[in-house]
């Protein structure tokens, strides 16, 4: 959890969060675990999880560490370029508030930026060991330099049973891999290197592909948006898509309606529009 501070505002997010905002949006029961600082800016991301409906029983506050925020540069394209601080309060995210809600859970939603820290990778084995075994383990991968580690993405995918990445992300991941050639290649070397049941590869304006647990490929066409900025877009289109397959769709309708969304927020100013302005309907 954190603030994105953006030239055309300030608006709370973190891609863990944002998707747990979605899914709140979808009406599905959410658990946030992260971290803020007792300052005013993680009082104001308590207050709008109270808000929202979120609840806070998760958050830890820590003292003697700030509240995260990322300044975002934004392209003429809309396209996000982010400056993250470091050594703030969601780099400690404790496991302890979150295991009782981890033991009963459907899916676990975890990023990739949150475990640059060793005290995060610890708190994400206790949660993932935690979970019932039929459980998703969603692992949401965002590159942003420095904090890219192919070694450590590799690694965190094994224990995913969704991986879900970019067209730019999947080309790094298996750049040495002959038999690499387009997205859809990407994602079942990746299946096979990971073991990871599902992999989904989002393109931009492309749309985006899903490789099912059946061996299947999907793919999703883009439909052209005025785009407001990407911000949130992706974790929009992660979580409708997670609470489709929740709720029993099949591979290709969550793909498509989470295509949708994704459009949708990318015509929103931030990451957390209000779902009454016009969230597509499921």
């Amino acid at each position: 959890m954190l603030w994105d501070f953006l030239p055309g505002g300030t608006f709370p997010g973190g891609a863990p969060f944002n998707v747990g905002y979605h899914l709140h949006g979808h009406d599905l029961a959410v658990h946030v675990a992260s971290a803020v600082g007792r300052d005013e800016l993680g009082n104001e991301l308590l207050r709008r999880l109270q808000v929202w409906g979120l609840g806070t029983s998760g958050v830890a506050v820590h003292p003697d560490l700030p509240t995260g925020s990322v300044r975002a540069r934004l392209s003429a394209g809309g396209d996000a370029h982010y400056d993250i601080a470091t050594d703030v309060a969601w780099d400690r995210i404790p496991a302890t508030g979150s295991l009782e809600a981890a033991t009963r859970a459907a899916a676990l939603v975890f990023g990739s930026l949150a475990q640059r820290t060793p005290f995060n990778r610890s708190s994400l084995e206790q949660l993932l060991a935690a979970l019932p075994p039929t459980a998703l383990r969603v692992f949401d991968v965002n590159f942003r330099p420095p904090h890219d580690d192919l070694p450590l993405i590799r690694r965190l995918a094994t224990q995913a049973t969704l991986l879900k990445l970019n067209d730019g992300e999947a080309a790094r991941l298996c750049a040495e891999n002959p038999a690499a050639s387009d997205v859809a290649s990407h994602a079942r070397i990746l299946a096979a290197e990971t073991g990871c049941a599902r992999v989904v590869i989002t393109a931009a304006a492309r749309g985006a592909g899903l490789l099912g647990r059946d061996g299947r490929w999907h793919w999703e066409p883009g439909r052209p948006v005025a785009v407001a900025d990407t911000v949130g877009a992706g974790d929009a289109f992660l979580a409708a898509l997670l609470s489709g397959l929740l709720r029993g769709r099949d591979d290709a309708a969550a793909l498509a309606h989470a295509c949708r969304v994704g459009e949708w927020v990318a015509t929103q100013r931030g990451a957390t529009p209000d779902y009454a302005a016009g969230a597509p309907a499921p």
